[in-house]
């Protein structure tokens, strides 16, 4: 596809917001956020429910994001496109090239829903971050949408074979499930071939109080090259 052609279908990307500079969405770069509108699952501790409408009309237009990345360019080192859900999108592919001709690098953040889109959207990323919420027999539950599970572990084996530049990401509390399952889905990453994993706090109203221990967490993390434990 021609630049000019990419221009053109990246106009159709519903984006819902903009963070305009961020040092911890990329791993070692500055970067903004565009926020794509549009999810199917529909995850109790969801934190972007404004998202979640796929048919809502977009709250930032394209060329206006467009223009605030050019007035950035030699300011930001790439753009991370978050959700929602990107890969929901058809214009998502365009919309990725053009960010690269303005010399930014890009990064994308999925729970892995379409992993056959992930995978040809490869070539076009330079770091992708997983959300991998559960073991898959929990994902039902957790989204509301039968056979996630499967969908989210095929997108992480995508991952695994292609050599990408990775990080899967599990958001917990011990409501969601327990402590035992929770170093089984560390042994189910670790298994997979994952090397960076990021364990979060969910911080969504009425979740439990935090009971993984500072042991626990070094156990959770032995054999992975890179663990990070982000709590609020």
């Amino acid at each position: 596809m021609s630049l000019a052609a990419a221009a053109d279908a990246a106009i159709g990307l519903r984006l819902g917001g903009l963070t305009p500079l961020t040092s911890i969405d990329f791993p070692g770069r500055l970067a903004a956020v565009l926020y794509c509108q549009g999810c199917p699952w529909r995850c109790s501790y969801c934190h972007n429910q404004e998202l979640l409408d796929a048919t809502a009309p977009a709250a930032l237009p394209w060329a206006q994001a467009h223009d605030f990345l050019r007035r950035r360019q030699g300011l930001l080192d790439g753009v991370v496109f978050s959700g929602g859900e990107p890969t929901l999108q058809a214009a998502l592919p365009s919309a990725l090239d053009v960010v690269r001709t303005l010399g930014m690098q890009t990064a994308l953040h999925t729970a892995g829903m379409y992993p056959e889109r992930l995978a040809a959207l490869l070539p076009r990323l330079d770091w992708v971050g997983l959300d991998i919420k559960a073991r898959p027999g929990r994902y039902d539950a957790i989204t509301a949408s039968p056979g996630s599970g499967t969908r989210a572990f095929a997108a992480l084996d995508v991952l695994a074979r292609s050599g990408a530049n990775y990080e899967c990401r599990t958001t917990w509390h011990a409501a969601l499930f327990g402590v035992d399952e929770l170093f089984a889905l560390a042994e189910d990453l670790r298994a997979r071939g994952a090397q960076h994993w990021a364990l979060q706090e969910c911080r969504a109203p009425g979740a439990p109080t935090w009971t993984l221990t500072p042991e626990q967490a070094v156990q959770l993390g032995a054999g992975f090259a890179q663990f990070t434990l982000r709590r609020a």
